[in-house]
């Protein structure tokens, strides 16, 4: 599936992924590929994400995330860079 993680001042990651976690408001979820269509609010925390055998971890400071038809996008209010 697709990820995209956006904040407000630039785009922090595009590419394909096999699954990703994120910091759900009434708590944290995983997306994997053909997930069922959702949107979500989300809390202050860490985005983790799985390409191939690789993990990465994003700390976001909040934001809302789209799933829909394999594409995932992220909108970040901001990223703690660290």
């Amino acid at each position: 599936m697709q990820l995209e993680i956006i904040t407000p001042d630039k785009k922090v990651f595009e590419g394909d992924v096999t699954a990703a976690s994120f910091p759900g408001a009434d708590g944290s979820f995983q997306v994997l590929n053909n997930h069922a269509p959702l949107i979500s609010l989300l809390k202050e925390g860490v985005v983790e994400y799985k390409q191939k055998e690789a993990r990465h971890q994003v700390t976001i400071t909040g934001g809302v995330v789209e799933v829909l038809q394999n594409k995932v996008i992220l909108l970040a209010d901001g990223v703690v860079e660290g």
